[in-house]
Formats: structure tokens, sequence, C-alpha cells
């Protein structure tokens, strides 16, 4: 017998939690890093670092280097990879 969503926060209101339909990811991610956030964007839309690098013109070795955090993405860059990976370019700042 399968459960839906709706039926699960119906009865954890009854159960006396908050339910919200929309929750941050900084809630959800607390330790999230802008490296964190490109590797799972990258992760999302199924491509390659060197897939991704010649999307952007942003060399494979630094995307690497920026998803370790030992790169500032910056914001050319930001808005370069916000397009390929189709998310805003904010999420990386």
């Amino acid at each position: 017998m399968g459960v839906d969503s709706k039926s699960v926060k119906a009865y954890l209101t009854r159960m006396g939690c908050r339910v919200l339909d929309s929750v941050p990811a900084a809630e959800v991610f607390p330790d999230r890093s802008p490296g964190t956030l490109l590797s799972g964007a990258r992760y999302r839309e199924g491509m390659t670092q060197v897939q991704l690098a010649e999307a952007t013109g942003i060399n494979r070795r630094h995307l690497s280097e920026m998803e370790h955090d030992k790169r500032p993405i910056g914001k050319a860059n930001a808005k370069k990879l916000g397009d390929a990976l189709s998310v805003d370019h904010r999420l990386f700042m």
C-alpha cells in the first residue's frame, strides 16, 4: 500500500510538526559551499567536468579546483556555469 505526501503531511501536522512545502537549501545542507553546489548541479545535469569545461570555456582543472573549494568561482565564471547548468549564478557566489 503506497503512502502519498498529502497523507504524510496531514499525519505530521496532527503530531504537532511544522510542515513546509519548501525548505531552504541552507537548512537541508548546512555545510554547503560553492564547490559542493557546483559539483551537485553538474551531477544533476549528468555532465562530466570535461563536458562542462567545453560548454563554459573554463579549464577542466580549474573546474576541479572550484568544486573542491581550492579556487574561487568569481562572478564571470558563476554566470557561465549558471547558464550551462540551468541554475541561478548567484548559487555559486
